[in-house]
């Protein structure tokens, strides 16, 4: 009905223990709450205090006994093996009781830590789930991570045990995992007592005797694991996300609050059921691939896709069309970077028509700004939904969305809509005063947060406090600039450090990103604030080209300086471009635009360890020093 969510929305902001009660009450709790949220706990309020719980035992068990046994709870899709595999609740269960019992037999209790550093295989949902199934915490490191980044997180994690695999598998090429895992530990200060290795087909892995022993021996060996009860505020998992000081950050989530916000998340976010088939088309190294491959979907009793693969190249950019079309999907979420791939390899969709898509019903995109020209084309061709959503690795879930399963609201290009419940999101000036419809500011939520939230960071409440609540009290800073308008949507424009001044102007990198987007030879784009003696900053735009452009790169650039002085006025002073043939990005997709910063500037700068490809940056500072930029920078 119309205005429902509204109704919703107020209730959740005025009355969120009855809310969330309602919420929590549709899982599963060996103990209910003594308090649905504690205001006066530190570092900041907590929820469903005094519940005990098990994370696991509401993903799988309670599914089987809800009669879903039979059901498939995931489906393996490896196009870069040639494999598909299908494991009902029922298997999937027994193989991480199974595997929760042999790294309880080699010491692994209650409360100690795991890394799991994992390519995108069945194993590494295993591996999640059965920590959290004998009330470990878990680690995931991006499979591939190189040894000295991986290293930090060892130290920093502490781990009793790490989950690996011999190899994971990038497009056609193999990497071994094992080297890279053996360089780490012999870096790292802290050494992990035990070392399980799936070995796959395409390496294998050398064993060190005494720490290494081969992950399906130890199963097969191993007495099945019951689930243990833990209290709802312990840690299920720590998700390490990088620091502007070199030094990760261990993103705390909780096993109460987390299974509660992702349970309502699917139905009321993602408008899917128990039985739907769901695909979040990320990785487990990211929190979307924690979130939206292993515990919402599971959570909710739906079917959930593990995919090994790209958008584009595995075999080509009908990739997303033949397993959405395969498996019955029903939702996709994904990052805008990957669709831009998509258009740019097949700009006019021309291989979606080899595929029956009639079961789709709605694509969501998150990880950066979706511009607007790649949303309109996905709505274009798919003819569903194309819904954008705004969250954080910090958050767990959304701050922002459409809540399609509630009432699908009106699109506005640019914007990812409305507050979802539970999320009380302003925007304050440098002094924390709200600032008026319309214009851009911080991007804050009111505390409290809702539950799935970061409660603190690992071992380091002071870290958390600083970086979250010191600069605005009273509210969780976000990080992101942006401004919310008349109809209470929220605009989510850049990071509050790509908000550039010129000449005492400020402007935001990401409206300049819309207008370079739009562009019809445009296929993917970043503008970033360089230094100028005069005007402070001046925006310079990057831009890779559609496939099958064959126009000389001056006469682009020069459309697109006067699309953005048509479309935002000669006050942005956006005057140089160049074209590059690709943008450098984390694996993720998130556009390392600080970087980019850094080496126009002449300044030096570190590698992200996140890059998805290093190569790239001596790319850029090359087409930067063809335009006058770069000139002394160095990178490491």
């Amino acid at each position: 009905m119309p205005g429902r969510y509204q109704d919703i929305y107020a209730q959740s902001i005025a009355d969120r223990e009855t809310f969330w009660a309602d919420a929590a009450n549709a899982l599963s709790w060996d103990k209910k709450w003594d308090k649905v949220i504690d205001l006066d706990a530190k570092p900041v309020p907590r929820w469903f205090v005094g519940g005990m719980v098990n994370t696991c035992y509401n993903a799988l068990d309670r599914q089987i006994e809800e009669g879903r046994g039979a059901q498939n709870a995931l489906i393996y899709d490896s196009p870069v093996t040639d494999t598909v595999a299908h494991y009902t609740y029922t298997e999937l269960r027994d193989e991480v009781a199974k595997l929760a019992g042999a790294m309880r037999a080699r010491g692994v209790a209650k409360g100690d830590l795991v890394i799991i550093y994992m390519p995108m295989i069945p194993q590494a949902a295993m591996a999640m789930l059965a920590c959290a199934r004998i009330g470990a915490i878990h680690s995931v490191v991006f499979g591939g991570f190189a040894a000295h980044e991986l290293a930090t997180r060892i130290n920093d994690a502490k781990p009793k045990l790490i989950l690996s695999a011999s190899c994971g598998i990038e497009g056609s090429r193999v990497i071994a995992y094992k080297p890279l895992l053996d360089r780490a530990i012999e870096q790292a200060t802290h050494n992990p007592e035990t070392v399980f290795v799936w070995q796959r087909p395409q390496a294998t892995a050398e064993m060190n005797d005494g720490r290494d022993f081969d992950w399906a021996d130890e199963c097969a060996a191993a007495s099945p694991a019951d689930c243990v009860s833990v209290a709802a505020t312990d840690p299920l998992y720590v998700l390490y996300t990088s620091g502007t000081t070199g030094q990760p950050k261990g993103v705390v989530r909780d096993n109460g609050g987390h299974m509660v916000a992702l349970h309502w998340s699917m139905r009321n976010i993602y408008g899917v059921s128990a039985g739907d088939v769901f695909w979040a088309a990320s990785d487990v190294g990211w929190v979307v691939g924690h979130s939206y491959i292993v515990y919402g979907p599971l959570l909710a009793g739906c079917t959930t896709v593990m995919y090994e693969g790209k958008p584009v190249g595995t075999p080509d950019a009908g990739a997303f069309w033949r397993v959405i079309s395969q498996h019955g999907v029903k939702a996709l979420f994904t990052a805008p970077t990957a669709f831009r791939a998509i258009k740019r390899d097949d700009p006019n969709a021309e291989l979606m028509k080899n595929y029956d898509l009639s079961c789709f019903e709605a694509l969501y995109l998150a990880g950066e700004r979706s511009d607007p020209d790649t949303l309109q084309w996905a709505e274009r061709h798919l003819q569903v939904p194309v819904i954008d959503h705004w969250w954080q690795t910090e958050t767990g879930w959304s701050i922002c969305a459409n809540p399609r399963g509630i009432e699908l609201m009106p699109i506005k290009y640019g914007s990812p809509t409305v507050a979802v419940c539970g999320w009380d999101v302003r925007v304050v000036d440098e002094g924390c005063h709200e600032v008026p419809r319309g214009k851009i500011g911080a991007l804050v939520a009111k505390l409290p947060l809702p539950p799935g939230t970061l409660p603190t960071l690992w071992q380091n409440d002071e870290r958390f406090v600083s970086s979250y609540l010191a600069e605005y009290p009273g509210y969780y800073a976000t990080g992101d600039a942006g401004f919310i308008d008349e109809d209470g949507y929220i605009y989510v424009m850049s990071r509050t450090d790509d908000i550039i001044n010129v000449a005492g102007h400020r402007l935001s990198t990401g409206a300049m990103e819309e207008v370079l987007s739009g562009h019809q030879d445009v296929a993917e784009c970043a503008v970033i604030g360089v230094h100028d003696d005069l005007k402070g900053q001046v925006p310079l735009g990057f831009l890779v080209l559609k496939a099958g452009v064959n126009r000389p790169d001056e006469e682009v650039v020069a459309e697109v300086i006067a699309m953005v002085r048509d479309q935002i006025g000669p006050v942005a002073a956006f005057k140089q471009a160049t074209v590059v043939d690709r943008l450098p990005k984390t694996r993720s997709g998130k556009i390392l635009r600080r970087t980019m910063r850094s080496i126009a500037d002449g300044e030096s700068y570190k590698t992200p360890a996140t890059i998805d490809d290093p190569a790239i940056l001596p790319e850029i500072t090359t087409a930067l020093r063809d335009i006058g930029y770069a000139r002394e920078a160095a990178g490491n």
